[in-house]
């Protein structure tokens, strides 16, 4: 889009001290409340401009959606700093410590390498299952749109070699890109799914995920990701999309303890998302709620990720070390 386990060590994961009479279970629902009205009242009041003009149209999209990415991290930035104020903040938003730095890298490197492998193995996936177009050794549609862009005649003839190229540099590309995607994972793994942990690991992967996925409507309902479906089904796709993908990207922060992992594999995630369009097959459309890892195919890899991880335990937080403890002091 964490630390420790529920006994308490960690303010990402501990009850605050205040707001006692909004508690119930253990889940803090006083600052969860503060944190979704933030968060997606800032959505719609920035993408308001798109409502009034021309929609994705709109010159101010890029601006608009780039701001917009910025509002889960001001939503937690908000309940940390004014409601919850715990003792270590930056902890609170698993944006610090940054060690043990060779653990904490092996997950970053893990972030990207799995994000990058969940939107591409979608592509083969919704092939066999018939519903993604694919045209995977000559590129054909990759081929069209160089076409439009350059003229035919400068189209290079091993056009394989322009694909392979792009996709090694994603991991660069999700490195530069970090910010936006941080602007994301600090709200919806960094602070809030670890707020749910209470519940257990599965309702609050599903509960962050529908979150997460129904703050993206007022860009949804415009066509955005699903520009062939009725504004529902491009919502519902995109939760659905978001709990398994999200699922995910919070074991990263659950089992790194922190959400930089996370915030790397959102940002590879999106550098990696366009790839469809390299292996597609011209002239013929790509139905987003169906094929890519937006549509149902694409769930399926994902899923059973998610579902292997869970039963093996592996969305328990890691324990905080001692030493860490005195390094957020």
């Amino acid at each position: 889009m964490t630390t420790t386990s529920a006994g308490g060590a960690n303010p990402a994961t501990a009850p605050s001290a205040t707001g006692a009479a909004g508690r119930a279970a253990g889940i803090d629902l006083r600052s969860i409340l503060v944190f979704l009205v933030v968060a997606f009242g800032l959505a719609w009041l920035v993408t308001l401009p798109l409502w009034l003009g021309d929609g994705l149209a709109e010159p101010s999209f890029t601006l608009v959606a780039a701001v917009m990415m910025t509002t889960p991290a001001i939503a937690a930035l908000v309940v940390v700093f004014l409601v919850e104020r715990p003792a270590h903040r930056w902890r609170a938003l698993g944006l610090w410590p940054l060690r043990p730095f060779g653990r904490l890298f092996g997950y970053i490197a893990a972030g990207i390498a799995v994000a990058m492998a969940l939107v591409l193995v979608a592509l083969p996936v919704g092939a066999l299952l018939g519903v993604y177009p694919a045209d995977f050794t000559g590129f054909s549609a990759f081929r069209e749109t160089l076409a439009a862009q350059v003229g035919p005649d400068l189209v290079p003839g091993s056009v394989g070699v322009i694909v392979a190229t792009q996709l090694a540099m994603v991991p660069v590309a999700a490195v530069l890109g970090v910010l936006p995607a941080l602007g994301e994972e600090i709200g919806w793994r960094g602070w809030l799914l670890p707020k749910l942990m209470p519940l257990g690991a599965v309702p609050a992967i599903l509960v962050s995920g529908v979150v997460w996925g129904t703050w993206h409507a007022p860009v949804l309902l415009l066509g955005y990701n699903y520009p062939d479906a009725p504004g529902w089904l491009g919502v519902l796709s995109m939760v659905g999309m978001c709990t398994v993908v999200g699922a995910v990207f919070g074991w990263l922060r659950l089992r790194s303890g922190s959400v930089w992992p996370a915030a790397l594999a959102h940002s590879a995630f999106n550098a990696t998302a366009g790839s469809f369009l390299l292996f597609a097959m011209a002239g013929v459309p790509v139905d987003t709620t169906q094929a890519t890892v937006l549509g149902w195919s694409g769930w399926i890899v994902p899923l059973v990720v998610v579902v292997l991880l869970v039963a093996t335990g592996r969305f328990a937080p890691v324990t905080e070390r001692s030493e860490d403890r005195a390094l957020s002091s």
